[in-house]
């Protein structure tokens, strides 16, 4: 092998530059072109590609593309998972979607001979590394070093206590990845947890036979109640739920600001508009018309908000608490906030009648709604009124309340004629239009599921938006003019090799996808008008959207593509972001607004830091609440098993079908073992399950009938049996039949269908496969257990 090299059989590297220079396009004919490679080479060829493939250098894409694989960032958090044959740590990307990028890559840790304090880790822990170089070697894809460990190796696990008749228990643990693996709790170590409790275990030495011991720590209560269902995703993905003291204490000992240093704004009748539930409210706006001649036909804005860096300064113990947090998470009963409530629903809240600090913006818009200038403002502030989104725009619509009403003519009708200028500003810039609905769980007096709405999308709140949008963008520009460092809200655009994936699938509906030129938010715009009221609307919306990466916070700028903005950051919302603190501490510093700035001394390597940190912990809260919703409707359904819904395809994958119902938005899995008598292919093209011999096809977006068969609140989890028959892909050797070929494939499929489906229903319950299935070929290896994952921005 190595006497190939030395007469010119290319390197690793030189293979990995080839398929990086043409994206999309390389399979291994294209390889051995590029380089003159014989036949005979071809074998070595396909080894050094799998090699590649393993060590997450390259990565497949469909049967025959090779692209190349995606790069970590500089600063990542990472698992240390072990060690290599030279003893030295390996790690994975703590966040890494297998499903949309094969395998997370290897990373060798390189640990110097004198580490600095909390940066010496070990396996199991969870560190914030700092990416050094990339390998290709060993199956290592890259190499770092540790910045600082987060977490350390779990010995706690949380799960159920299940009673022994004579005293003691076992525990069944929540996390779907320990599943099966219970831990034995003797009588002496149960702490009186009753059947059914949500607990937390100390692991014990082990015994070297029976099951693993473990020992009560923790009673949170009976998992029948829904604080226990929430508690579970806030145990399990360790959300910090106490302060510590001195973060409690400093809360307390805060005062409420007063005009020292500040602009007197108690006049301007700044109003706050949110939803009906909120308990913070962080930003109020005001509109007038410019009285400027030079500027007819444009607006005055102001955004106020909450001067939270007045109370959480840089190191103190609310910083910390802060940090480690990184955000607030809400759930349906509660919020884990990320400062105390004395400070985010008391001091800081801009509640009417109140005077309060506030960081605000005077943003001044032309007729066009383009920003012509702004300017940042410490001031002290007094809300005029608090109003619901619904409210305002019952005002707006003519039908006031005792509220809304005296605020209709001076204060609204600014606010949304200023509004009307600034989307022209926006329809201009064409951000990516993907108006994505949300639902929300409405809970009973006892904390059980009520019903579950989709809220209906106002003027109102996307009023708030674009304001908030135009008060991000100044913050990020005033910043990026005084050369301080920041941390950007960053949006990528799509990875070439998604971008390829969805024109072949556009290809499959004769939507046309032509690219030419840079790649832009409107791009994808002009394929959802032209899909716009079609059968198949409700798919391409959900492929476009999985084509998009994922949002996150930055030290570097990259631009915010889904938004079509240069530079972006986040400033609106400092009670529940980390990084609109930063922001806001940036800002003081900039232009000299008193105490409170971010200290000369905090540099980019820093912020980058913190930027990975709390990119990991906004991923963790979306984890945990979408996770406390599947939970809490699972527990709705469980006394609904054998009920039939509709519902939608919403995921594609090996191990089967995700369908999410109609009426309450949870997700449950088909498996394909349940599809029929035959086996199903998966078409990553055609995002779709195709029967070998029948064609039968199941798609993603197709509106399905299920049962419920199986309703696990626990986990979570919801099974379904599919009672609506597949469409026909009609095989290629009969596709010149016609509609004669379609209608005799699909009378086959009714009448084996009707003949096995007694037989297919036992081997649902029984769990098994038809032999067929078992000593079948697959086209493509099945991954059991492989889940949908789904990609997302957010402004």
């Amino acid at each position: 092998m190595s006497q190939k090299r030395d007469i010119g059989f290319p390197s690793r590297e030189a293979i990995v530059a080839f398929i990086r220079a043409n994206p999309g396009k390389v399979g291994t004919k294209e390889i051995a072109r590029e380089f003159g490679l014989k036949n005979a080479d071809r074998a070595e060829l396909k080894r050094i590609l799998r090699d590649l493939v393993d060590q997450g250098a390259v990565k497949k894409s469909g049967r025959r593309a090779i692209t190349e694989a995606a790069s970590l960032p500089a600063t990542l958090i990472a698992d240390i998972t072990g060690r290599d044959s030279d003893g030295e740590l390996i790690a994975t990307p703590a966040e890494w979607d297998e499903a949309e990028q094969s395998e997370p890559p290897r990373i060798r840790i390189h640990t110097p001979r004198h580490a600095r304090p909390g940066a010496t880790a070990g396996v199991g822990d969870r560190a914030l590394l700092r990416i050094d170089s990339s390998e290709t070697a060993e199956g290592v894809s890259y190499r770092g070093r540790v910045i600082k460990v987060l977490d350390h190796a779990k010995h706690r696990v949380l799960g159920i206590f299940r009673a022994s008749p004579g005293g003691g228990g076992r525990l069944i643990p929540v996390d779907k990845k320990q599943a099966g693996r219970e831990l034995s709790i003797a009588p002496a170590d149960s702490r009186e947890a009753k059947d059914g409790d949500l607990v937390s275990v100390d692991l014990l030495r082990g015994r070297g036979f029976g099951l693993p011991a473990g020992r009560v720590k923790e009673r949170y209560g009976s998992i029948a109640t829904e604080k226990a269902i929430s508690l579970i995703a806030i145990h399990a993905h360790e959300i910090p739920l106490d302060f510590s003291p001195a973060a409690v204490q400093e809360a307390e000992d805060a005062q409420p600001a007063s005009l020292k240093g500040r602009e007197d704004w108690r006049e301007l009748p700044l109003v706050t508009i949110d939803p009906p539930d909120a308990k913070d409210h962080d930003d109020a706006v005001h509109a007038e018309p410019d009285p400027d001649p030079n500027n007819k036909g444009g607006y005055i804005v102001h955004v106020a908000i909450a001067d939270v860096a007045y109370y959480v300064r840089p190191g103190s113990a609310l910083d910390r608490d802060a940090l480690r947090r990184g955000n607030s998470v809400y759930f349906p009963d509660r919020v884990v906030p990320m400062l105390p409530e004395r400070i985010s629903n008391n001091l800081c809240s801009l509640v009417p009648g109140e005077p309060r600090g506030a960081l605000a913006v005077r943003i001044v818009l032309g007729a066009d709604g383009r920003k012509r200038s702004h300017t940042f403002h410490r001031v002290l502030m007094r809300s005029a009124a608090k109003l619901a989104y619904a409210q305002a725009q019952a005002a707006i619509d003519g039908r006031p309340d005792d509220v809304a009403g005296p605020l209709l003519e001076p204060i609204l009708k600014p606010l949304y004629a200023a509004y009307e200028v600034a989307k022209r500003g926006r329809d201009a810039r064409d951000p990516l239009d993907l108006d994505l609905p949300e639902r929300k769980i409405l809970l009973k007096p006892d904390g059980t599921v009520d019903r579950v709405v989709v809220p209906e999308r106002l003027n109102a709140h996307r009023l708030i938006e674009e304001f908030m949008i135009l008060a991000n963008v100044a913050a990020a520009e005033m910043l990026e003019k005084k050369s301080l460092p920041l941390i950007y809200r960053v949006h990528d655009e799509p990875a070439v090799e998604k971008v390829h994936a969805l024109q072949e699938f556009l290809k499959t509906l004769d939507v046309p996808f032509a690219k030419s030129g840079a790649l832009r938010p409107s791009l994808f715009n002009r394929v959802l008008t032209l899909v716009a009221g079609q059968d198949y609307e409700q798919l391409v919306n959900e492929v476009v959207l999985r084509s998009q990466a994922q949002a996150e916070y930055s030290a570097e700028n990259y631009g915010h593509f889904g938004l079509n903005l240069r530079r972006y950051a986040h400033f609106t919302s400092p009670i529940r972001r980390y990084a609109d603190l930063v922001v806001h501490r940036g800002l003081i510093r900039a232009l000299g607004l008193g105490d409170g700035a971010l200290p000369d001394s905090e540099t980019g390597d820093h912020l980058a830091e913190v930027a990975a940190q709390i990119s990991v912990t906004e991923r963790r809260a979306m984890k945990a609440e979408r996770e406390t919703a599947d939970r809490l409707i699972a527990h709705h359904l469980a006394d609904r098993v054998g009920a039939t819904f509709q519902g939608r395809i919403s995921g594609v994958t090996r191990a089967g079908l995700f369908v999410k119902l109609n009426d309450t938005g949870a997700d449950g899995l088909v498996p394909i073992r349940t599809l029929g008598t035959e086996y199903f292919d998966y078409d990553e093209t055609r995002h779709a399950l195709i029967g070998q011999r029948s064609g039968a096809m199941h798609r993603l977006g197709d509106v399905v009938d299920v049962r419920l068969v199986e309703a696990q609140p626990v986990a979570g989890a919801l099974r379904f049996e599919l009672l609506t028959e597949a469409d026909v892909l009609v095989p290629r050797h009969r596709r010149r039949e016609g509609p004669k070929a379609r209608e005799s494939v699909r009378g086959r499929l009714k009448s084996e269908a009707k003949e096995g489906k007694e037989a297919t229903s036992k081997r649902a319950k029984a769990g098994t496969r038809t032999k067929r299935q078992k000593n079948a070929k697959p086209k493509t290896k099945r991954k059991s257990g492989t889940s949908k994952k789904g990609k997302s921005w957010t402004p």
